[in-house]
């Protein structure tokens, strides 16, 4: 029986829950990275946190145009896994690795090459500069480790193997903790580098995790076994990848235009405003690693159980996932409106302006956090059943329509100054999420199966493997 069988059969809220602890648990120790970042780096005062915060959304913009391809092949790892079609499985995880290699090396080398001109164009000040470009260098040369790292995440997660990233992510936090107070401060014979000290420790734990990871693939003990075979350029795969990766790509790379734009906007009311929302945002970071973390989770029972033919049961599934992130966020969001004041010194604990600001943003956008946990469990969803054209474009309206016109208009036409551009965070939560709602009830994403589509994928790897046992079912 395929193992799979574990997320098809039982109670809902049981099949949901047993994946999304581990994947939740290994988002929130991926958060730790930054965290463990802001931590140190915070002890260099403002500018160095300014430094990391403008930087952040280009990085983010970068691996956002191939995080939609490396989504593409998480999706139709878990249609075939589900429908029990192995052959498919790894020579899917392959192409996957493949492409997304490609793609990651190119956009860094353009990125190191751009850095300075992206700095320019978010208007940087000085006393920011060389740290923000020291840290966006280094963060674009870890681009391919850290998207080879997220694609084997990716083929784990599709296959219901969860566990496993769970150990190299907390592995490699811990020896980033280690790592970055020595490079960013200096010790013995390391010297310090300030800023870009910890770009380079994450540099460090990025190649470690990504070795890994590709030695476990290649060993094929936990359900995808890698040949070299696999790795060959199967450009019918590269073509549906694209299909189904790009407009996956054009929500990522969208949203997070959509965040770099915000922070020039932010840039535009001084340094200390971009300090303040650089160290609010290490929380709100955090709450989106949790909802995406459930989104996942629900994307892959959804995904697995769309390849298997239940579609009733994926159903049940997006709604249980839906109430039980709606109800996890809410309540962190009242949590972090009465724990405010703290949470932002630990990042910046010398800075009374910075802990004052952070804890109104914070207080503005916390209660909020649930309806942004409805949108993503159902956007995950959308991707799993294929549909990631409507991910898409809830996307652009969630940013491009709603967040950030508000923000402007209300920073730039009314009396509140930057609180404008706080309130579009709650406002523009609510809304999509009720937008998305009304999308996911007309029911079209119960109409698309990725394994009925594609016959040529399967007939051709069973002509090159023995046996017959990646027939769909």
């Amino acid at each position: 029986m395929n193992k799979s069988n574990e997320l098809l059969e039982g109670p809902v809220l049981g099949s949901l829950l047993k994946l999304a602890g581990p994947i939740v648990l290994v988002n929130m120790l991926q958060a730790a990275y930054q965290l463990v970042d802001a931590f140190w780096v915070g002890r260099l005062g403002g500018a160095a946190v300014a430094a990391v915060s403008v930087s952040t959304p280009v990085v983010f913009l970068s691996m956002a145009l191939g995080m939609g391809f490396a989504m593409a092949g998480s999706i139709l790892i878990a249609q075939y896994y589900g429908a029990g079609n192995m052959k498919n499985v790894s020579h899917i995880a392959a192409q996957t690795l493949l492409l997304v290699a490609v793609l990651s090396v190119t956009l860094g080398i353009v990125g190191w090459l751009l850095s300075p001109f992206f700095l320019s164009l978010l208007n940087v000040s000085s006393d920011v500069y060389d740290g923000a470009l020291g840290f966006l260098r280094v963060s674009f040369i870890g681009l391919a480790f850290n998207f080879s790292f997220f694609v084997f995440q990716s083929i784990m997660r599709g296959i219901g193997q969860v566990t496993i990233p769970v150990y190299i992510v907390l592995g490699t936090v811990i020896l980033n903790f280690l790592i970055d107070p020595i490079l960013i401060f200096g010790y013995g014979p390391f010297q310090a580098h300030g800023v870009m000290g910890a770009a380079l420790a994450t540099l460090s734990t990025q190649i470690v995790a990504c070795g890994l990871g590709y030695m476990i693939l290649f060993r094929g003990k936990h359900g995808v076994k890698l040949q070299l075979s696999d790795f060959k350029p199967d450009f019918k795969h590269i073509k549906r990848a694209f299909n189904l990766g790009f407009p996956a790509s054009i929500e990522q790379s969208m949203r997070a235009l959509g965040i770099m734009l915000l922070t020039f906007l932010i840039a535009a009311f001084g340094t200390v405003t971009v300090a303040i929302y650089g160290a609010a945002s290490n929380i709100l970071q955090v709450v989106l690693i949790l909802g995406i973390g459930f989104s996942m989770a629900i994307s892959t029972v959804v995904g697995q159980n769309i390849g298997a033919g239940n579609i009733e049961r994926a159903s049940q599934v997006a709604f249980v996932g839906a109430r039980v992130s709606f109800a996890v966020l809410s309540t962190l969001g009242i949590i972090v409106w009465f724990t405010a004041p703290h949470l932002v010194e630990f990042f910046v604990p010398d800075d009374p302006a910075i802990i004052k600001g952070g804890t109104h943003f914070l207080r503005i956008m916390c209660l909020s956090w649930g309806f942004l946990g409805l949108q993503l469990s159902f956007t995950g969803v959308f991707r799993a059943a294929g549909s990631t054209l409507t991910a898409m474009i809830l996307t652009l309206i969630s940013q491009w329509v709603l967040q950030f016109p508000l923000a402007y208009v209300l920073s730039h036409n009314t009396t509140l100054g930057v609180d404008g551009i706080w309130w579009a965070f709650p406002i523009s939560n609510v809304a999509i999420s009720l937008i998305t709602i009304a999308v996911f009830a007309k029911g079209h994403w119960k109409k698309q199966r990725l394994t009925d589509e594609e016959v040529h994928l399967s007939s051709r790897v069973a002509v090159e493997s023995t046996g017959d046992d990646g027939v769909l079912r």
